[in-house]
């Protein structure tokens, strides 16, 4: 199948998926936390667990792509930093990243364990 479509029809889920999750946990950062950090997970373990080409364009780049935020929380993280909780904006850019980096290497290390 044409990557582009397997990339859009992975998108369209990853968003759906992302507006759940939003809807789910409601209140300021926890559903950009909860989808990066999942995100992070399932793209490791595709990475490391999968390599079939289709299925990473539709679950990779299509469905994480969309289901990961790096813009809200980046925007998340500026506010915080403009509205002068320059503590809470450093947290939440650490726990961010830190939780991302751990969530990937996790995810890699799982699917290679299987």
């Amino acid at each position: 199948m044409n990557p582009v479509l397997l990339v859009g029809a992975g998108g369209t889920l990853g968003a759906l998926a992302r507006h759940l999750v939003s809807v789910a946990l409601p209140g300021e950062r926890r559903d950009t936390l909860a989808v990066n950090v999942a995100g992070s997970f399932a793209l490791g373990a595709l990475t490391v667990g999968v390599a079939d080409p289709g299925m990473l364009a539709l679950f990779g780049t299509g469905f994480c792509g969309a289901f990961t935020t790096f813009s809200s929380f980046a925007f998340e993280t500026v506010r915080l930093y403009e509205r002068g909780d320059r503590r809470e904006a450093a947290g939440n850019a650490t726990v961010h990243l830190v939780g991302a980096l751990v969530a990937v290497a996790v995810g890699g290390a799982v699917a290679a364990a299987t």
